[in-house]
């Protein structure tokens, strides 16, 4: 069972409902004690920083999860869900993030329209290969809302351009993380969503899934 992580922040049923699309036995949590050896996990995320990660934490839900990434469980972040994985964002100074990635999200430039909604193109290539991008081509297209954004680093998978290059996808290890919304993203973000139910089949990963930074 994938565990899609509801913890009263938006729509998170759109994630769900797309699990559910490409096969995935999916299941909204709502309660951490429900919580019990899923296959995987999902952590949506709208609005803003501050109010997803301390939602999250309101609900209980940061030492469990925690917890079961340790254990080798492969995680998704989207969205705000994946900005979630840093140490903190500059949209909210206050609130930490969990800290599992290294680094900050920032504002996107100044000079492009803010946030941005729209379809844009993954440079996927030149990070090297993802099990998140199987059989997923280079340039593909993919929906985007958002105005702040993680930087290109050591955990970039994929990448975008809007004023500026910034993070589109990440992974290492058995976490992993997608800005932009696959359940929004057509045939192409189906096949993301189908990849990550498949990592989910296996959690064989290296080095006991402890290499996040």
């Amino acid at each position: 069972m994938i565990a899609v992580i509801d913890y009263g922040i938006g729509n998170l049923r759109s994630a769900y409902k797309a699990l559910i699309a490409v096969g995935a036995n999916a299941r909204l949590i709502d309660d951490p004690s429900h919580l019990k050896d899923p296959a995987g996990i999902v952590i949506p995320g709208v609005g803003s920083f501050g109010a997803a990660v301390n939602a999250f934490r309101t609900r209980g839900f940061e030492a469990k999860v925690r917890g079961l990434i340790e254990s080798g469980t492969p995680t998704l972040g989207i969205c705000v869900g994946m900005q979630m994985l840093y140490e903190g964002s500059s949209e909210s100074e206050d609130s930490e993030g969990l800290g599992l990635l290294e680094g900050k999200v920032e504002r996107l430039p100044d000079g492009v329209r803010l946030p941005q909604m729209q379809w844009n193109r993954l440079n996927i290539a030149r990070f090297g290969s993802s099990a998140l991008f199987e059989d997923v081509q280079e340039e593909s297209w993919v929906y985007f809302v958002h105005s702040y954004a993680a930087p290109v680093g050591v955990s970039t998978t994929a990448s975008c351009d809007y004023g500026g290059e910034f993070s589109a996808a990440v992974g290492i290890a058995n976490l992993y993380g997608v800005q932009f919304h696959p359940e929004k993203s057509s045939t192409v973000g189906l096949k993301i969503l189908s990849n990550f139910s498949k990592i989910c089949g296996s959690t064989a990963i290296p080095n006991g899934g402890l290499l996040w930074k």
